[in-house]
């Protein structure tokens, strides 16, 4: 029985899987089960931010395995203690303290719980607590309940009705809508400065300024899902300051390239008094609050705070904006038909397509057609909804690297503007 037909026979179908077995993967590289050579600019959706099988990362991890694996949170581990702090004074650069996942939709239920703590704190008028979370169509913030239901695509939701209520979904950079949007109930907004999933789309800074505005004046917290955007991939540790550097969020989510490959996340909470008894909003989440068995485990904690040292120490937020630059330029000046836009920051890029000029089978996207077809080619890419696809290279991606990728581009997409 091949790897294909294991899958078949005994994991749920819960992914669309391309029909390729990887086995291998170096830098930039990835290996299938028949040999063939890909170049990957998928990078396990923008979570290998340092390529495969980095050796800072392999060197970390077979150290830590050696000392300590695993043992409950209910004791002190150093590394926990280390990147904790490396991470609010180096990449955050606020005061306020963290809490330590496994996935980027567990550091938004995190999120979630804060602001309904918040929401007992400060209640309404009347002395209801407050509940409700602006987020934003198109937005995606992961598939745990609180997270689907915090997530504006109805296509994500279908079939697991009844939602968690206390959500309201607004127009993304719209901020016409903001204007009426607070109720009695609202206690936070939630929102990705970068949109991943939904299409590679940039929060203005209008629209981040209007929204922290908006919080101020209703005493509203302001949550930035970094999950995709953060740690350098956006040209920044934090992918806000990309665009409104000013603003200082109440709190933040991180996973994905945070770990550089192992399965970590976390959320931030500021350190700032919400009341006149100077209570820190950080501390409203308590001994007893909120929990997670394998969060935050030396191991995961070790191969992080080397992936983030590296991202630092590399400048490998500046080679993103670079290579985007590069990137923009190059894709501009073939002007093809079929390109209709390139969207987003640094190394998150989205590259719409005209949907009228691919031809398609039946139930596949256009954005699909195009994966695929890079994939034969030996790019993978990933799509980003139905009209784009995501360019998502490490962050130590090479000149010869991204010259190479955008010569198979151009000959895929040279196929459908003719």
């Amino acid at each position: 029985m091949n790897t294909t037909e294991q899958f078949q026979e005994h994991v749920m179908a819960t992914y669309g899987r391309f029909p390729l077995t990887l086995v291998k993967g170096k830098g930039t590289k990835v290996w299938d089960d028949q040999g063939r050579e890909y170049l990957d600019f998928c990078m396990g959706i923008a979570v290998c931010s340092l390529g495969h099988s980095h050796p800072r990362l392999v060197s970390a991890l077979h150290a830590q395995a050696e000392k300590l694996m695993h043992v409950s949170n209910l004791y002190f581990t150093e590394p926990q203690g280390v990147i904790a702090q490396e991470m609010n004074e180096k990449d955050v650069q606020l005061n306020g303290k963290f809490f330590f996942s496994n996935s980027g939709a567990e550091a938004n239920d995190g999120l979630i719980k804060s602001a309904r703590r918040y929401g007992h704190l400060k209640p309404q008028a009347d002395g209801k607590p407050r509940f409700e979370v602006i987020t934003f169509t198109q937005s995606f913030h992961g598939r745990t309940l609180g997270a689907m239901a915090a997530t504006g695509q109805a296509k994500i939701q279908q079939g697991f009705d009844p939602m968690l209520p206390g959500f309201r979904y607004l127009p993304f950079n719209d901020i016409a809508a903001l204007e009426n949007a607070v109720n009695n109930e609202t206690v936070a907004i939630l929102l990705e400065p970068v949109q991943g999933e939904g299409g590679v789309h940039v929060a203005t800074k209008e629209f981040l300024q209007a929204l922290d505005s908006l919080c101020k004046k209703h005493d509203l917290l302001l949550f930035f899902d970094e999950v995709q955007a953060g740690f350098g991939r956006c040209g920044d540790a934090m992918a806000w300051r990309m665009i409104a550097p000013e603003i200082e969020p109440d709190g933040i989510s991180w996973a994905k390239g945070m770990g550089g490959g192992v399965p970590i996340g976390a959320f931030w909470l500021s350190d700032r008094e919400v009341n006149v008894d100077g209570t820190q909003l950080s501390s409203l989440m308590g001994p007893g609050s909120h929990g997670s068995t394998y969060g935050g485990n030396p191991l995961v904690c070790a191969v992080a705070l080397e992936n983030l040292r590296e991202i630092r120490e590399k400048n490998l937020a500046g080679n993103a904006v670079r290579q985007e630059q590069r990137i923009r330029k190059e894709i501009t000046s073939w002007a093809l038909p079929v390109v209709t836009e390139i969207r987003g920051l640094g190394l998150l890029l989205g590259i719409g397509i005209d949907p009228a000029l691919i031809p398609v089978e039946d139930g596949v996207t256009p954005a699909l057609t195009i994966t695929k077809a890079m994939m034969a080619q030996g790019l993978l890419v990933v799509p980003a909804g139905p009209e784009t696809f995501r360019l998502l290279p490490p962050l130590n991606v090479t000149d010869e690297e991204i010259d190479q990728a955008l010569a198979i581009i151009k000959h895929v997409l040279g196929g459908y503007s003719s």
